[in-house]
């Protein structure tokens, strides 16, 4: 399979299509190997415009998806940027292209030494991996200049709210029980957090961040 030729198509018809502009993000997606980040049973699967399960109950998010959420996130090269939610490493390599130093936020032991291996492999040396909740975020390091949601949420915390620098900015996909919901952006002036909706979309929840059943009669 060649996947060079796959990784140029997943570009010109996933996220071209989909109002991906900025050529950073757009840079980093067709440089880097995709197929990487899979299980090898999947490999062949690795560019289709949808989500990828990696490890039970953990998913690759849809290409357009995260090229949309990172392009919202205006980085610049001299960002310090939270990811919540490593997985196997794709999101937070994208990143790793784009800005300074990425803090990756993960709590399967498993999945940070099958990323932490790929980065070591591909001589990605600005990520600091970090175990821990993903619903903590990182407050050690804090603040950032943004912070991005690997996976689908119900909603972001005043906790991480709080773990932004002024002027930060974070994207999530937000969703309900229903799993409908929308790409949000945030923007934080001051004391103040505002929230703009990109688009409508779905992902599988990131663990513990789980939309609650809605009761109805």
């Amino acid at each position: 399979m060649n996947f060079e030729e796959t990784r140029r198509n997943m570009v010109n018809s996933q996220l071209l299509p989909n109002k991906v502009t900025d050529s950073s993000v757009l840079e980093a997606f067709s440089n880097l190997p995709r197929e990487l980040f899979v299980p090898s049973n999947k490999k062949n699967i690795a560019y289709i415009d949808s989500f990828i399960s990696v490890s039970p109950g953990r998913f690759l998010m849809e290409p357009m998806i995260t090229a949309r959420m990172l392009q919202a996130l205006e980085l610049k090269p001299s960002d310090v940027v939270l990811s919540i939610g490593c997985g196997t490493g794709y999101s937070v390599a994208i990143l790793s292209k784009i800005v300074e130093t990425v803090f990756a936020v993960e709590e399967d032991a498993d999945l940070i030494s099958d990323a932490t291996k790929i980065f070591l492999e591909n001589e990605i040396d600005n990520v600091v991996m970090i175990e821990g909740s993903l619903k903590e975020g990182c407050e050690d390091h804090a603040p950032y200049d943004a912070i991005f949601f690997d996976g689908g949420i119900d909603q972001i915390s005043e906790n991480i709210e709080n773990q932004l620098g002024d002027k930060g900015r974070a994207s999530a996909l937000v969703m309900n029980s229903h799993m409908l919901g929308s790409i949000k952006v945030y923007k934080k002036y001051h004391d103040f957090v505002s929230c703009l909706d990109l688009c409508e979309a779905m992902t599988p929840f990131l663990p513990g961040f789980e939309a609650k059943s809605e009761f109805t009669f």
